[in-house]
């Protein structure tokens, strides 16, 4: 199938972060498009955030480039720089291997819908400056631990 109405996509609101992170992500919602289609390179994603939820902790990553597309309300990106509000049409992208943790996070009252695109590398490493966590990925699947490397 090559045509679809992403609102038919069954969305996901689960996390693979440690249990003690996952209120962080609580009333995200992603519809996983890229799967839909059988796509391999890069990821597609519409993601709903309920007010007061994030798309994820603050974090950035070596190997997969990151782009983001506000759809619908307002998102607040936090990153190194700072707070930078997001409105309909506004777009922000990340680098894979610039050292620049950031999430977006709804402050506002209403929900709030972007679309995610990034690359699907099999290996992979994510930073996360604000807590004691990193993450690898090794043959496609993700695994969290401590900054040191012990299990958390």
């Amino acid at each position: 199938m090559s045509i679809l109405d992403a609102k038919t996509v069954v969305p996901r609101s689960g996390t693979n972060y440690l249990p003690q992170f996952a209120h962080v992500v609580q009333g995200r919602e992603k519809r996983v498009l890229g799967d839909v289609f059988g796509l391999t390179q890069f990821g597609v994603n519409l993601t709903t955030l309920a007010p007061g939820s994030a798309s994820a902790l603050r974090h950035w990553h070596a190997r997969e480039d990151e782009f983001v597309f506000v759809v619908s309300g307002e998102i607040t990106l936090i990153d190194d720089l700072g707070e930078h509000v997001l409105t309909p049409g506004m777009c922000a992208g990340f680098k894979a291997g610039v050292a620049n943790g950031h999430c977006l996070v709804n402050k506002s009252a209403a929900p709030a819908s972007y679309v995610e695109i990034g690359t699907r590398a099999s290996e992979e490493s994510a930073e996360y400056p604000d807590v004691d966590l990193k993450a690898e990925k090794r043959g496609g699947k993700w695994s969290y631990m401590k900054k040191d490397g012990t299990p958390s």
